[in-house]
């Protein structure tokens, strides 16, 4: 109860009570609020509205109240990220970036320097230490990632790509609360923003139209889009924002039947679809690399049976984990899955525990 404690306010609602909480039983608690990315002037950025906002939450709590300029951290980890994963035809996960590179390694590096012993934010997750055990290069004890109470808003698959060392100088005082109640709780405070919206979109950028702004970077490159039989359909402008599995804005009229993405030829620049059912996108095994361990036990695992998801909302999946070699992974699901994609992040899940995670080759 005697450790300095540095809350991330967001301008949210959920890091609004997170601070709150900690305000009623911690003596020391800062807030800091991070610029990670400001558009244009003419252009719609929730960061100058947030920053406002978390002020006067501090205010109101009587807290400390900091900013930090990540900026040129948030271009080369996040951004150039995403940038470079579209370019390569992979579907990147800029969430489950920002956390690990920016949120829990640059905002807590700043933090610890600082003379603070812990951050704190509102992510819908739950850390939980368990006794001193012998771990494979003597790091002490575990601290487990667990999912959120509530399953439908768990926010652990963003969290998977970090560390022990990050998340033993983590908090998430919301991790207990149902989301209703977090509610509830901004709103008998008289918190501030206590009936604000949720945000939405990419981190710290925002709702945007995701073409447009990939354009920013990336010249558009037209090709053609055709069936499996080879037979040419269409004219894509810019394949990069295309995924496998995608049946929205596939905009190719006079087709009798729906039509989905399959398969990117790289090469040729074209996109290859499927008419009528997707039953040619369903698969059971994906290969994952770039492999982070989270709760050690499993460093020494060569096999075991586990559950997994390869996209966040999606309901766990019964599978087995099979190590190939050092840091790479073979995933084989009990049932097929929908539009397994290059580039995103398979989350692996012991119960309620995070154990490990990989990107899909």
């Amino acid at each position: 109860m005697n450790k300095k404690i540095l809350v991330w306010l967001s301008g949210g609602v959920d890091s609004a009570v997170a601070a709150y909480l900690l305000k009623q039983s911690w003596a020391d608690v800062t807030a800091g609020f991070m610029i990670n990315y400001l558009a244009p002037e003419w252009e719609h950025c929730p960061t100058r509205e947030d920053i406002e906002v978390a002020r006067e939450v501090a205010a109101f709590l009587d807290i400390p109240f900091f900013t930090f300029d990540f900026r040129e951290e948030y271009e080369h980890k996040v951004l150039n990220y995403m940038y470079e994963g579209y370019q390569k035809w992979i579907t990147p996960n800029p969430d489950i970036m920002c956390n690990s590179e920016v949120k829990f390694k640059v905002f807590l590096d700043e933090a610890l320097e600082a003379g603070f012993d812990m951050v704190a934010t509102g992510h819908y997750a739950r850390i939980e230490p368990s006794p001193p055990t012998p771990l494979p290069r003597g790091e002490g004890s575990i601290v487990h990632l667990l999912k959120w109470v509530d399953q439908n808003k768990d926010q652990s698959y963003f969290l998977a790509w970090l560390n022990q060392f990050q998340l033993s100088h983590s908090l998430f005082p919301i991790g207990h609360l149902e989301k209703s109640e977090v509610r509830q709780i901004a709103l008998d405070a008289g918190l501030p923003n206590a009936r604000r919206k949720e945000s939405q979109g990419i981190c710290f950028v925002g709702k945007v139209n995701m073409s447009d702004f990939l354009e920013k970077k990336i010249k558009p490159k037209p090709g053609l889009v055709k069936d499996t039989s080879g037979k040419v359909l269409w004219e894509h402008k810019w394949v990069f924002y295309y995924t496998v599995g995608q049946r929205k804005w596939l905009d190719i009229g006079g087709q009798p039947e729906p039509i989905f993405i399959v398969r990117k030829d790289i090469e040729k620049n074209e996109i290859i679809v499927w008419y009528g059912s997707d039953d040619g996108l369903y698969g059971n095994t994906l290969i994952m690399s770039h492999t982070n361990i989270i709760n050690q036990t499993y460093h020494k695992k060569d096999h075991f049976t586990a559950s997994a998801k390869i996209r966040y909302r999606q309901a766990d999946q019964d599978c087995s984990v099979e190590k190939i070699w050092e840091g790479r992974y073979k995933v084989t699901f009990k049932n097929d899955q929908r539009a397994i994609a290059s580039g995103q992040i398979c989350v692996v899940y012991i119960g309620d525990e995070l154990v490990m995670s990989g990107v899909i080759e």
